[in-house]
């Protein structure tokens, strides 16, 4: 590939890498949902699979949301308490991004003895404390081979954010929280144990207001895929496009122009806190506006397209990231709203 091709070189680089391989598994279990029996009774999810949460009608108007996260052994093994940390924000992150709030937090973890689950234990119990929602409980089994950890969370969402509503012409926003570090060796920009609790909290609380306002209608959070690979999947899931300015991403200072390798790094980074919204167009001022009033960096990134490819714009060049016509990202294959 040659020097003139960044915007390919670049495409080429997030195919290969580990957060978008991993993502395109959950294929196999969309496909094997989409052919089991309908157990739930119609109506009572309000979005197909592929979202961040299942949202469930709550009877009076809104939704309660369910969210759940597990973890790789290694990564639970080499850094316990921060794994019981992430357990509980990002599936706060995912309440929020279906612009809930979150009621509740329960657990499952395996240990070798007690002593090992004890720094699984305080890392939960401190991310519970700092974004204030109680721990409720959970199962334990300190006999096993291997440590590993679940977390789930329960929330409510007067209204709903979902995947399914971007719509073409919709403009891609990115906020992403700056103010952090890399946890090395990791993937991971951490902006949220250092942070005041009450930061964290209002933080959260700005993905359900703009939900209430009707300022958005469509976001995810910032998984292990990278801002592009959960751009990917959220496209996926409206069965739409869209056209990204890679330059226009938000960056912490570190990550200069022309380091491609940093710039691979961030591009591909799982956030402490981060999403991808879609916004009308005329509501992107005023969702700027209400994330940068809060110092979190933001902004518009792209624009939705009806033909379902996603194009990369970088530095003077347009490459062809996927075609999800061609190759569901996620395979949700839900139906397209709007």
């Amino acid at each position: 590939m040659s020097e003139a091709d960044p915007a390919q070189r670049l495409c080429e680089a997030l195919r290969a890498s580990r957060g978008f391989l991993h993502k395109q598994d959950i294929g196999s279990a969309m496909d094997l949902l989409a052919q089991a029996r309908p157990v739930a009774a119609p109506g009572v999810l309000s979005v197909p699979n592929g979202d961040d949460c299942a949202a469930i009608a709550d009877g009076a108007g809104g939704h309660l949301l369910f969210a759940i996260e597990g973890f790789v052994d290694d990564f639970v093994e080499r850094e316990p308490w921060f794994a019981g940390w992430c357990g509980v924000m990002v599936n706060l992150s995912d309440v929020a991004a279906m612009g809930g709030r979150p009621l509740a937090v329960v657990d499952a973890l395996w240990s070798a003895d007690s002593a090992a689950a004890e720094p699984l234990m305080q890392g939960l119990v401190a991310a519970c404390e700092h974004y204030g929602v109680p721990l409720v409980g959970g199962h334990s089994n300190h006999r096993s081979s291997r440590s590993q950890l679940a977390v789930a969370v329960l929330g409510r969402a007067r209204r709903l954010l979902t995947s399914f509503d971007a719509r073409p012409g919709d403009v891609l926003v990115m906020a992403v929280d700056l103010r952090g570090r890399w946890q090395e060796p990791y993937p991971y920009w951490n902006a949220a144990t250092g942070a005041p609790a009450e930061r964290l909290r209002a933080d959260l609380e700005l993905l359900p207001q703009l939900a209430e306002a009707g300022l958005a209608d469509a976001a995810k959070d910032i998984s292990m895929a990278g801002v592009l690979g959960t751009a990917l999947m959220l496209l996926d899931c409206s069965r739409a496009g869209a056209v990204i300015d890679v330059d226009a991403i938000p960056r912490p200072p570190t990550v200069t122009e022309g380091d491609d390798a940093a710039l691979l790094r961030w591009l591909t980074a799982f956030p402490s806190y981060g999403f991808v919204l879609s916004v009308r167009p005329a509501q992107v001022p005023a969702v700027l506006r209400h994330f940068q009033a809060r110092d979190i960096a933001a902004a518009a990134i792209g624009e939705v397209t009806a033909a379902p490819t996603v194009q990369l714009h970088h530095r003077g060049g347009r490459a062809p990231l996927w075609d999800l016509a061609a190759r569901p990202f996620i395979t949700a294959r839900g139906p397209a709203h709007g």
